[in-house]
């Protein structure tokens, strides 16, 4: 039985936060893509989407690898990916693809390189933005390659890859859903410093990251992808192995009506207590339906923020307390006053802080992590 040891949740192909290539997608390219499993196992198989293409993607060719440094794969570790035993596929439009297993045996915490040669064009290219880890571009035929030499260009997204999963016969998987905080924003690109890393090492327990930056609980965005009740079944529900969902979401909803400074996103709703509380209640129903346990977690500190205003401080300030103490889920986490400083409990702790004031720093995800893990 497969379990899933790594997921990056689809987002629509848009400029984004930082410079990517999901708008003009790939022709006679390689690109190579690194991920870090949370499950070991004997035999891995990856999962490619095309969730937001409006026509078929041709993979000409696929490697799956032991990753080495950089765009190196370690020599004797490369193995080819078949699809329904043929060297190529298409992902059809608005759809995904898994491929048939591969033989290579990996531990929790071990990185594998995925490379995809596209010999025609795929227009733009259903992607995750923020994978705070190099992914690299070459032109031609590389997917043999286990140097670096070729992959001459970088980004810092991932693209059509989705999901790697390994034979491990598990089914004690949790699944992280949220923002740009579960997603890892502040941590040290390249690291692997985001909360989901960090408590997968504290328990030993595959751990998935479904946060998307920037994303809403109540509305869809060009850039922040679908609203989280939507996407909650193909990112959380649909991963094979999962009996543990813990949700962080709702600060943009909160937040974003008070800042200048989301373009894609103006004007941002104006949104009540509520709101945010009935989308809660929409993620607790679906995730009930498949018999999960979830952890709910009151939102970070995040006063001194663009987010901050008035209005998001009252209404942060009410959700908190019905995640705290209507008893609607199964157990609750309280990030907020984990992370709070001594002196001002609405701001981060300055040694937490990544330097906006909202977002984390590679400490304060490990602080997160510890919350959680006391509950599991």
């Amino acid at each position: 039985m497969f379990t899933a040891a790594w997921t990056a949740s689809p987002q629509l192909p848009a400029e984004g936060f930082t410079p990517n290539w999901s708008r003009e997608g790939f022709w006679r390219q390689s690109v190579r893509q690194v991920v870090r499993l949370t499950a070991g196992g004997g035999r891995l198989r990856v999962r490619l989407s095309n969730a937001y293409g409006t026509s078929a993607v041709r993979v000409a060719g696929a490697t799956l690898g032991r990753t080495a440094t950089g765009a190196a794969v370690e020599p004797g570790a490369l193995r080819r990916l078949t699809f329904q035993g043929a060297a190529h596929t298409e992902i059809p439009a608005r759809g995904q693809i898994v491929s048939d297993a591969a033989e290579l045996a990996v531990a929790a915490g071990e990185r594998v390189t995925v490379t995809l040669h596209f010999d025609a064009a795929t227009g733009p290219a259903t992607f995750h933005a923020q994978a705070f880890t190099a992914s690299y571009r070459g032109e031609g035929d590389l997917v043999d390659h286990v140097r670096a030499e070729g992959f001459d260009a970088v980004t810092e997204s991932w693209y059509f890859l989705s999901g790697v999963e390994v034979d491990a016969g598990r089914t004690d998987g949790i699944a992280l859903f949220g923002d740009s905080v579960t997603d890892g924003f502040g941590s040290t690109p390249g690291t692997d410093r985001r909360w989901s890393d960090a408590l997968a090492a504290r328990t030993g327990r595959p751990v998935l990251n479904a946060g998307i930056g920037g994303n809403l609980l109540l509305n869809d965005s060009a850039w922040y992808g679908e609203k989280g009740v939507h996407r909650l079944r193909r990112d959380v529900l649909e991963q094979a192995g999962v009996d543990t969902l813990v949700v962080l979401h709702g600060l943009n909803d909160i937040g974003f009506s008070e800042t200048d400074a989301q373009p894609t996103y103006k004007p941002a709703p104006v949104v009540e207590a509520e709101e945010v509380i009935a989308g809660h209640r929409e993620l607790l129903r679906q995730a009930r339906r498949r018999a999960l346990r979830v952890i709910g977690c009151t939102l970070l500190p995040f006063g001194g923020s663009d987010h901050w205003g008035e209005h998001a401080a009252k209404v942060r300030h009410q959700v908190d307390a019905w995640t705290r103490c209507a008893g609607e889920y199964d157990a609750v986490v309280d990030l907020h006053r984990a992370l709070a400083g001594p002196q001002d409990p609405d701001r981060l702790r300055a040694s937490y802080d990544s330097g906006d004031h909202l977002h984390p720093n590679d400490e304060g995800y490990q602080v997160m992590a510890e919350a959680v893990a006391g509950l599991l």
